[in-house]
């Protein structure tokens, strides 16, 4: 079974628990929305591609912690996307989630989506002893001092530094994808956090390039939202061209960190694809 096809069905397995009669229908509903139809699922795929990389002798629980982090990003779109953030009406080319459900479902979806990436890893059956460390690694990437909801938390302070807001608001899942995937599969996770790091780094200023230098068709959401809401950027403060030079920077420490194992080249052409995919048109050409 192909990897996205792995991802996809551990995503509806564990949607489809939550959706009895008796539940409220229009939270479920909100739910699956905000994870299908599917985004690139980077995430999931990363954590598949290094739990390859060390083995994948537990499948099922691969997949598990695949489908957690994936949660968690959806549910991070959610909150991100709310009037009291970026105030974003679509996402993935489709009315956000608030704009579809209201405020109200929209922060319980999210809510739900974070208990849910916690949740459906106790349907696994798995070498027990390996759950903590898994169950520690998609707590650290959500939470407190360095998981996503700090990360959201700088947009808040008077000053914020760019390094912290990005390794916490974006890479912390790449992070924890990476280090969940070594974990499944019955590896130390520590060398995988590095790989992840600049991975999530890497994505975080693909992802300012693309809000300065795309169109709304081309991202399938609103652009121009970090000058607009004055939040931290590599491109405001790097220039595009700095940018671009810290981007190549991020993807050759991310290659450079992955270790030794039979499945790094694979790794490897993942991770040169993804950054390609994720350069806006108009300065892929240019950088060609």
């Amino acid at each position: 079974m192909d990897g996205i096809t792995r991802i996809e069905q551990a995503l509806d397995a564990a949607l489809t628990r939550a959706e009895i009669p008796s539940a409220p229908s229009k939270l479920a509903s909100a739910m699956r929305y905000a994870v299908f139809p599917k985004g690139a699922r980077v995430r999931p795929r990363l954590c598949l591609a290094a739990a390859a990389a060390c083995g994948d002798d537990q499948p099922a629980l691969t997949d598990a912690a695949a489908a957690s982090i994936e949660f968690l990003h959806c549910a991070s779109l959610i909150h991100d996307d709310l009037p009291c953030f970026d105030d974003a009406s679509l996402r993935r080319g489709k009315p956000s989630v608030h704009a579809a459900y209201g405020e109200r479902i929209a922060v319980l979806a999210g809510d739900a989506l974070i208990v849910l990436a916690f949740e459906q890893l106790a349907y696994v059956p798995c070498s027990p002893e390996r759950l903590p460390a898994v169950m520690r690694i998609v707590g650290q990437s959500v939470g407190m001092p360095h998981g996503i909801a700090a990360g959201q938390a700088w947009e808040c302070e008077p000053r914020c530094d760019l390094a912290e807001y990005h390794e916490q608001k974006t890479g912390a899942l790449f992070s924890a994808a990476t280090m969940l995937g070594a974990a499944a599969a019955g590896a130390d996770p520590a060398p995988w956090r590095a790989v992840g790091a600049n991975i999530g780094l890497a994505y975080q200023v693909a992802d300012d390039l693309r809000d300065a230098a795309s169109d709304e068709e081309e991202l399938g959401k609103p652009v121009g939202k970090d000058v607009t809401l004055g939040r931290p950027s590599a491109v405001t403060q790097l220039g595009i061209e700095g940018a671009m030079a810290r981007l190549e920077e991020l993807v050759k420490g991310a290659i450079g960190a992955i270790p030794d194992c039979p499945g790094g080249e694979a790794l490897r052409l993942l991770i040169r694809s993804e950054v390609k995919r994720l350069v806006p048109k108009r300065l892929a050409a240019v950088a060609a």
